[in-house]
């Protein structure tokens, strides 16, 4: 049971591994594809571990850790590269990871250790427990341009548009290296607007089956740096497509000014901002950009 009295459920996804659902949010932990798969083609594959030297020591902040399914996935990553991790996490409730640890299914899906290395990691000083945006200020106050890794894993935009605003977003660009990257799984044009607007260069992560063979699934994410981002493992450039996205209503960024507003104000604010944009005739609306593109579904 949740802080909020809401009662998660256990999932078993498309590959066989363990994840939730949130009754309280409307929406799953994670991909019907699988959990592993997507923490995987998302976050451990686009990291580009390959680019760190053996012996290297990554800074890592891991955003709304959940069940610790991308954490978990990147520790074994790192073995197999060599590396170690200096590690944070930011996390409002205790209940996913506690009931993640106590599956034998979710257990089972990791390699020898390591579910006792996430454990050791998420009981130490780096595991921040609370509102993230609270969190946040005095990391970046005290590690402000130190991280390679940001994991940017909260619901969808729509669902707690507080960590999708251009402050907080902001807040997160300005923990990386000049050659970091912050990996999500979003590609809402909103999210990538407000990493631009954070000073952020933008790449698309590939969607699993690619754009050529179902539209619908144009991006699979998304990666952003204070350096332009080199094609890597599951990168590449954004199209003239998810640009021309950027361009219309949908990118109107959602914002929360002094990290105070709850979700409700946020929602109206952007849809206040969004009316006078289109009054004004300063964006496309967004269903004549997909009609263009031939787009079906309702990717954001």
């Amino acid at each position: 049971m949740t802080s909020n009295g809401f009662k998660l459920e256990a999932r078993s996804t498309g590959d066989g591994s363990f994840s939730l659902f949130s009754p309280e949010f409307g929406e799953a932990f994670h991909s019907s594809r699988g959990a592993l798969t997507e923490a995987r083609e998302k976050f451990v594959e686009p990291a580009g571990l390959e680019r760190f030297p053996p012996g290297s020591s990554l800074r890592v902040l891991d955003v709304c850790l959940g069940t610790g399914c991308n954490t978990a996935a990147l520790l074994e990553a790192c073995g197999s590269h060599q590396l170690t991790l200096q590690w944070w996490g930011l996390e409002l409730d205790q209940e996913p990871l506690a009931q993640a640890l106590a599956s034998p299914a979710f257990c089972a899906q990791w390699q020898p250790g390591t579910v006792a290395r996430l454990q050791e990691l998420c009981s130490g000083e780096g595991m921040l427990w609370g509102d993230a945006r609270e969190r946040v200020q005095p990391l970046v106050e005290q590690l402000k341009g130190q991280f390679d890794l940001v994991l940017m894993d909260a619901f969808s935009p729509s669902r707690c548009p507080q960590l999708w605003s251009v402050e907080f977003l902001g807040a997160l660009g300005a923990l990386l290296r000049p050659e970091g990257k912050l990996l999500t799984y979003c590609s809402a044009a909103a999210i990538r607007q407000a990493l631009r607007l954070a000073g952020l260069e933008l790449a698309a992560i590939e969607a699993p089956c690619g754009l050529q063979q179902h539209k619908q699934d144009w991006s699979g994410g998304t990666a952003a740096s204070p350096s332009p981002v080199a094609r890597g493992p599951r990168l590449r450039p954004l199209s003239a497509m998810e640009e021309e996205h950027l361009l219309t209503n949908a990118a109107e960024p959602y914002r929360d000014p002094g990290f105070s507003l709850d979700r409700k104000t946020i929602l109206q604010r952007r849809q206040q901002a969004q009316a006078r944009a289109m009054q004004e005739g300063n964006v496309e609306g967004t269903s004549a950009w997909r009609r263009r593109w031939g787009l079906t579904g309702n990717h954001q």
